[in-house]
């Protein structure tokens, strides 16, 4: 197959009917994070275990397409001896790889960042290849303030967006890519949409001027909210309502999907969200659908706790959450399915 029939594969893979991703790609000082929140300590085996245990769920494949892991996670095996990358296949649940370096300082550019990653990136994904990898991860971020982001950080963030995808589809794998507008702050609705249209409109810019293939690319945006700060919380509605009018200003209707990152939402509020703009009438050209990091794992490290014997639980719990996503990527989710089993 050549590599844009691999690209195609993948892509139909991804965005299969009531299925979602999972981004457990999380670094070793944010994993490290995560799991301290539960009182778990992160050691290289509780690692190994508990994302083994995300890929090997039973069931999960009916809710989840493809799991973003972290470049150690590539390597590992599950209990039974299996390479995680391919016990997700024996689920038809496509890996992915986080392949960016974290953020460093823009210079000329005070208090923005701009993500490290690019040199050898070629090389490195030879080798994710090797390892069963088939779609890539790359993620910028934009700190609203006063004075940011400058129309500096906003160009170029989105080149070095655009080179990534093109290096990623010259192997002939999927690129998501990740303009994340942070939550952080007590900006308003409409500041968070601003922000997020030109930083969008940017990057499918560079994406065109570097000759990407836009029907074998995945967005991963946020949704349009206020910060954090900002109480009362708007309704799913009306995020919906914002979310949707930048999308449809901004994405080109070529890209096939959309996958929602959680971004400092509670799991109820995610999944609420991503429920209201599938249930929304406006024409929508693309799925709708989630990739969640703290939304769907937070109720399963809770779960587990660092227990291995809990493990039964913590699973099940990682199914509800999935599922209820899944709900939400039809437009099928309602609040009250949170208090049942």
């Amino acid at each position: 197959m050549d590599k844009v029939g691999q690209m195609q594969q993948t892509i139909e893979r991804l965005t299969s009917p009531g299925r979602g991703i999972l981004a457990a790609d999380e670094s070793y000082p944010t994993i490290t994070k995560r799991l301290a929140d539960h009182n778990i300590e992160s050691t290289e085996e509780t690692r190994r275990f508990y994302r083994s245990l995300l890929a090997n769920t039973p069931g999960i494949g009916e809710y989840v397409s493809g799991i973003i892991f972290f470049e150690e996670t590539l390597g590992q095996k599950n209990d039974d001896g299996v390479r995680i990358p391919q016990a997700c296949e024996q689920q038809d649940i496509v890996p992915g790889i986080k392949v960016d370096k974290g953020l460093t300082d823009l210079p000329g550019s005070p208090g923005d960042k701009i993500t490290q990653g690019l040199d050898n990136l070629g090389d490195r994904l030879d080798g994710y290849l090797e390892q069963g990898a088939l779609f890539t991860k790359w993620r910028n971020v934009y700190a609203i303030s006063a004075d940011t982001p400058s129309r500096q950080a906003i160009e170029a963030n989105a080149e070095v967006l655009a080179r990534y995808a093109a290096i990623v589809q010259s192997r002939g794998m999927v690129p998501i890519v990740e303009p994340e507008v942070l939550m952080d702050g007590s900006h308003s609705l409409e500041r968070c949409a601003e922000v997020t249209e030109a930083a969008q409109s940017a990057l499918f810019a560079a994406l065109r001027r570097h000759q990407v293939i836009l029907e074998a690319v995945i967005l991963k945006p946020n949704m349009v909210l206020p910060g954090k700060d900002v109480q009362p919380r708007p309704s799913a509605e009306v995020c919906a309502q914002a979310t949707l009018r930048v999308l449809r200003r901004t994405v080109p209707a070529a890209v096939p999907s959309i996958n929602f990152l959680s971004g400092g939402q509670t799991c109820e509020e995610a999944t609420a969200n991503l429920n209201a703009m599938n249930q929304a009438s406006v024409s929508k050209p693309w799925v709708l659908s989630f990739s969640y990091s703290r939304a769907l794992q937070n109720p399963v490290q809770a779960a587990w706790a660092g227990d291995n014997a809990n493990k039964a639980a913590a699973e099940q719990a990682f199914l509800k959450r999935a599922r209820l996503n899944s709900l939400a990527r039809q437009g099928q989710y309602r609040t009250e399915l949170e208090t049942t089993d």
